[in-house]
């Protein structure tokens, strides 16, 4: 199928699944400085102001915290963001600051590992 052939499909949104969507979407939206736009118990949402897709959470009642690096027999991570700075060393303290704690492995120099309040782990990265 060509590329014009293919029905125009874009992304809205990543969705992150919580125990709290309320208060994971405070978290992001301090962290990003991103404006809410959906804020209910089951389902919150954040706006990117660039236009791009946003980020989502939706309420998992059952939610398993996720375990990073994997280990055997437990909940792994489904995913994880990546989340490119200007000054790693001032958004890993602006990151700390928001509520976020530094997961024990660093899998690289250049690159630094943070778990959101709910376990997802996310990644800080200069151009």
């Amino acid at each position: 199928m060509s590329r014009s052939d293919s029905p125009m499909i874009h992304l809205e949104s990543t969705v992150l699944g919580s125990p709290d969507p309320q208060a994971a979407v405070r978290f992001y939206a301090r962290l990003l400085s991103w404006e809410i736009r959906n804020d209910e118990r089951d389902w919150c949402t954040l706006r990117n102001p660039g236009g791009g897709p946003g980020l989502s959470f939706q309420l998992e009642d059952d939610f398993v915290r996720p375990v990073w690096p994997e280990q055997p027999g437990r909940q792994q991570m489904m995913m994880h963001l990546d989340l490119r700075v200007e000054d790693l060393q001032k958004a890993a303290a602006h990151a700390k600051e928001c509520g976020a704690q530094r997961a024990d492995h660093q899998p690289q120099d250049d690159v630094v590992v943070f778990l959101d309040p709910d376990g997802h782990p996310f990644c800080l990265f200069e151009k």
